[in-house]
């Protein structure tokens, strides 16, 4: 046996292998800072348990092996958000080698909150100063060397927009990540460094086993610092130790004259950020000229007109959704069309032909019909956010809709819930604070998608005339949007109680969008709705057709054969296969849940056949008028503009009866697809049988108040 001779490079990623975590707040350039580095490959995945993105950077530089993880951009180092605790949680958790912390240069004070936060972290760091060219124009100079030198963290200037200063920042990261590490230089005031001083020395007699150094431990306990709590919890020192930490709160809150230990830290991380600002950052004497930032904020976010401006950019929006999206939809259409009848022509049993074709085709067709709509959708909100405009936004709206216990950025999952519910539920991540999502998600379904405009033509034009049909839709749907306010109000006084979490929003500057950024998160976001809603529609689909052709009734189907063999003429022939439909479908499944449920839905002025349409709509909406033309015997090719089916409403159905049909279809459970991406952004299932009771609940109780309201008043 002998020695072989061992390639040096055979393993290089293990050898010279250099972890990165990418911290910054948001809107400072993180992502656009490292996809600036040539050669480096882009990888999304997913943090585990979450609906938050991660992103990975793969490059080489000279013999080093880079990975770079894209945390969350977040304010502060705290775990109250998703996006936070995803940071949070990989910081103090995951296994990486060096910190990057990207500030933004033209506001340094702002963004050192974090970044003096992260210096209570046991890992080596390096700040990038980026935007470095944009500061220069604003008369903005930070003297990075003094600033490294204040800190005990070296700092480097960098412009992601200009690619300067990369190079030197990777350089910089592979010196730091070689030399061992240096204590960062974070001073507090005389009250705190005290205290620190004195949970130090009691940690050093005790010889405490730790990663991170005394002095962060004891800044973390003074910080109330949960995980650190955690791990010295049940260590035989604790006992001694909390006595200590009681009276060094109570030292440090009399010094700032508070009895919260957070809002003390606040002041104290401040302080230190100003200091800093103070002696590395000169700026010139900017004249009073404007710059265009202002000029553009002084249009856009004008205390009268910002609104009106909004809802004209929103409203344009919704008509491109809407219009453009109309013109592939026809031809998608027809496509799924043709493709049912080739693929059923081909299948000889009917029971499968009808299972292939008018089951699982239709169903996915339903799904993919809407693709153009979601595409335009997403585009248009991702160039109004990353433009920096929907931040100002939050800002004009926060105060109206806080009335109403809702946050001003949920308007945006608020508008987008008129189009579909589903690309609102996902748009409602861009709210931080897990109680304002939850809360925007339980109040989206009021807001009355495309799919029940159909429900809402039908029976507007049954009982109105075409001049006032268009102003009853307009009613129909600001009571929806009214109600969900009202909703959102009653929901934060009972189910979501708890203090306001503050407004942070900053306003970046506004800047070109990345069309790189955009086109990954709509085709992200279009995969996933294709993926997840389509799986689902096509089974309930599925679900629908078993339960309304299931169990086969073959005395119905010999009476009708006979009926329809003997009749006349083509119309008569339609008229008995209608009404063949119509027996057959009593008799099925469904039917017979609708028997079933009648007596529930009978305070309503419902019969079964309501009850079984509005059953059906639970698995999507569009399907509430198919199923109407198939129960009132007229087919299901039947649509909202039928004259037919409206006549055979208008004579069926009463107005009270009618109304209150109406108002259930604007309250309850959204399609089947929008109900299962609810339950994933919500995080829990449970969340889904909430929603569920909530909005039946409220669907019946308004239906009942509306039926015999009208009834009074008829």
């Amino acid at each position: 046996m002998h020695n072989e001779a061992v390639d040096p490079k055979a393993c290089p990623i293990i050898a010279n292998h250099i972890k990165v975590a990418l911290v910054g707040q948001p809107n400072v350039g993180k992502s656009m800072l490292i996809n600036s580095v040539s050669n480096a490959h882009l990888h999304v995945g997913n943090f585990s348990g979450v609906t938050v993105d991660k992103t990975e950077v793969l490059f080489d530089y000279k013999e080093y092996h880079f990975t770079v993880v894209d945390l969350p951009g977040t304010y502060a180092f705290t775990d109250y958000t998703i996006e936070e605790r995803v940071t949070h949680d990989y910081l103090c958790a995951e296994d990486y080698d060096i910190i990057i912390n990207v500030v933004d240069s033209t506001n340094l004070e702002k963004n050192l909150q974090l970044t003096s936060e992260l210096l209570t972290m046991s890992k080596k760091m390096v700040i990038a100063l980026n935007m470095s060219d944009e500061a220069i124009k604003e008369g903005i100079e930070i003297d990075s060397q003094y600033m490294s030198e204040l800190l005990g963290v070296t700092c480097v200037k960098v412009s992601a927009a200009a690619k300067t200063g990369i190079e030197e920042l990777i350089d910089t990261v592979v010196q730091t990540y070689a030399k061992p590490k240096i204590a960062p230089k974070l001073i507090f005031s005389e009250a705190v460094e005290e205290e620190i001083e004195i949970i130090v020395s009691y940690l050093q007699k005790h010889k405490l086993q730790a990663v991170n150094s005394y002095r962060n431990i004891a800044i973390n306990l003074l910080k109330n610092n949960k995980r650190t709590y955690e791990k010295l919890h049940d260590n035989p020192i604790w006992t001694e130790l909390q006595p200590i930490l009681i009276e060094a709160s109570h030292h440090i809150e009399l010094h700032h004259d508070t009895d919260d230990i957070k809002e003390a830290f606040a002041e104290e991380y401040a302080a230190f950020n100003r200091g800093i600002v103070a002696e590395v950052v000169k700026q010139k004497k900017v004249q009073e000229k404007k710059t265009l930032t202002e000029k553009i904020d002084a249009v856009l976010i004008h205390p009268t007109f910002g609104i009106p401006i909004f809802l004209f950019f929103m409203w344009s929006l919704f008509q491109l959704t809407f219009e453009i999206g109309a013109v592939p939809m026809e031809y998608i259409d027809s496509l799924f069309g043709w493709f049912g009848d080739t693929i059923g022509a081909t299948i000889t049993n009917d029971d499968i032909r009808s299972l292939i074709v008018d089951g699982i085709i239709s169903g996915v067709g339903a799904v993919v019909l809407f693709v153009p709509n979601i595409i335009i959708l997403f585009i248009g909100i991702a160039l109004l956010e990353s433009t920096g405009y929907m931040s100002r936004v939050a800002f004009l709206l926060d105060g109206f809709f806080h009335k109403f216990g809702l946050h001003g950025q949920s308007f945006i999952p608020l508008v987008t819930g008129f189009g579909c519910s589903i690309p609102a539920y996902m748009s409602a991540r861009i709210l931080k604070n897990d109680r304002d999502r939850l809360l925007t998600l339980f109040i989206i379904g009021f807001m009355s998608c495309g799919a029940r405009l159909p429900v809402y033509v039908l029976f507007a034009g049954a009982f109105f005339s075409q001049e006032m049909a268009g102003n009853v839709l307009f009613v129909i749907y600001i009571s929806g949007a009214m109600l969900g306010l009202i909703a959102a109000k009653v929901l934060k006084i009972t189910a979501f109680k708890g203090v306001d979490e503050p407004f942070v929003m900053e306003m970046p500057k506004y800047r070109l969008p990345s069309v790189k950024l955009i086109w990954h998160t709509v085709l992200t976001k279009t995969m996933m709705y294709l993926k997840k809603a389509g799986t689902f529609i096509a089974g309930a689909a599925m679900l629908i057709w078993f339960l309304s052709n299931y169990p086969h009734n073959a005395k119905i189907e010999e009476e009708f054969a006979h009926k329809i063999q003997s009749s006349v003429t083509t119309q008569e022939r339609i008229r008995f296969e209608n009404q063949r439909q119509s027996a057959l479908l009593e008799e099925s499944y469904l039917g017979r849940i609708g028997k079933f449920s009648e007596p529930i839905f009978a305070p309503l002025g419902f019969d079964w056949k309501m009850s079984v349409a509005l059953q059906t709509g639970l698995a999507a909406k569009e399907v509430v008028v198919s199923t109407l033309g198939v129960l009132y015997s007229l087919g299901d090719s039947v649509n909202e503009k039928d004259n037919s089916l409206a006549n055979v409403i208008r004579k069926n159905i009463s107005f009270p009866s009618a109304v209150a049909f109406i108002v259930v279809i604007m309250i309850y459970l959204p399609c089947f697809a929008a109900s299962i991406v609810f339950t994933r952004e919500a995080g829990h299932v449970k969340y889904f049988f909430y929603l569920f009771a909530f909005t039946s609940i409220t669907a019946y109780v308004m239906a009942f108040l509306a039926y015999n309201i009208t009834r009074a008043l008829i």
